[in-house]
């Protein structure tokens, strides 16, 4: 099986990785929907020739109240981008909030940029062969 992990946020990222390779790619969230369809394209051309199923996991937020107008904006456009890429692709994607996916991992700091860093050495401890990043960690 192929699994996309995408954190759709501008300063996210997107993670395919392939179980029977074990190998994982990862990708700042690209800027423009021509890139973030590449990506889609690559895994979805990757399943197929390989004969492998493809899912998606996909971190379903939403903005808060201390957003401002236009940056709620953009992550709701990019996160609707995702899921359009997605469905054209055909794609079985789950939905799953940040709560349900980090639940395994507690416990966390509260404290955001700490909680982001622990979540980051978790990831390059599961992928120690990959370069993770903070854009990357969550998705991976």
């Amino acid at each position: 099986m192929i699994i996309i992990g995408i954190d759709p946020g501008a300063s996210g990222g997107v993670a395919v990785y392939d179980e029977d390779a074990h190998d994982l790619f990862t990708h700042k969230c690209p800027d423009n929907t021509k890139a973030m369809t590449a990506i889609i394209n690559s895994a979805k051309a990757r399943s197929w020739i390989d004969d492998q199923q493809l899912m998606c996991a996909i971190e379903k937020v939403h903005a808060f109240p201390t957003d401002a107008r236009s940056s709620a904006f953009k992550f709701g456009c990019n996160f609707g981008k995702w899921l359009g890429i997605l469905g054209a692709y055909d794609i079985p994607t789950l939905e799953v909030t940040p709560q349900v996916w980090m639940k395994p991992l507690q416990p966390l700091p509260k404290v955001k940029t700490e909680r982001k860093n622990q979540l980051k050495q978790i990831a390059i401890n599961l992928f120690p062969e990959n370069k993770i990043t903070l854009s990357t960690s969550d998705a991976a």
